[in-house]
């Protein structure tokens, strides 16, 4: 691959290394039954693609950025004390469909969504966007261009395929959290949770 070229007096982009979300994470049992399933679908299709570990598997709800050298700590106190404001009781989620999030005919990533068993987490983004807004930061799941849409990835590089109902993946979400992903490591390092209670 030919090196990039830079104009004279310009510097290169800084590399992105750190990125910020809050996400929510499926108990162990549920998450382990997630992980089988993404393998049942890696080795259906042939792929060399290998399905994602139990303890990575996570919804994302919202991103705050990607940086460069770290994150910057005034963002992540803001988060955090969005994120200490938020009240609200736990509530369940079902996921029961698997489908793929390239496009024909790329190979992509197999998600798993829900339809009505999802409404409790819209309603909860809907809350933490709101308590972010509040504390002077916004997440990119705010955009037009990327709408929230609740997933769980469970595979990257699966062929296109058409959507098909699985068995539901359910569990009650009790807390949520903060989450430090080295880019490009595959490592997520959860900063700190807080608890769903009314």
């Amino acid at each position: 691959m030919p090196e990039q070229l830079w104009l004279p007096g310009l510097e290169a982009p800084p590399k992105l290394t750190d990125g910020l979300f809050f996400a929510v994470f499926p108990d162990s049992r549920t998450a382990a039954a997630m992980a089988k399933l993404g393998e049942a679908f890696c080795t259906q299709s042939r792929s060399k693609s290998k399905p994602l570990v139990a303890s990575r598997l996570h919804v994302t709800l919202g991103h705050l950025g990607k940086f460069s050298g770290g994150l910057p700590q005034d963002v992540v106190d803001a988060a955090s004390q969005a994120a200490g404001s938020i009240r609200t009781e736990p509530f369940s989620v079902q996921f029961d469909m698997a489908r793929s999030f390239a496009s024909r005919p790329r190979p992509g990533p197999l998600v798993l969504t829900g339809s009505d068993g999802v409404a409790g987490l819209y309603k909860f983004q809907d809350v933490l966007a709101e308590a972010l807004r509040n504390a002077g930061i916004a997440g990119s799941a705010e955009s037009p261009a990327e709408p929230f849409l609740p997933h769980v990835t469970l595979a990257y590089g699966l062929p296109w395929a058409e959507a098909i109902a699985v068995e539901p993946a359910c569990w009650n979400v009790r807390e949520f959290a903060l989450v430090h992903s080295l880019v490009g490591r595959t490592r997520h390092v959860v900063l700190a949770k807080w608890s769903l209670a009314g």
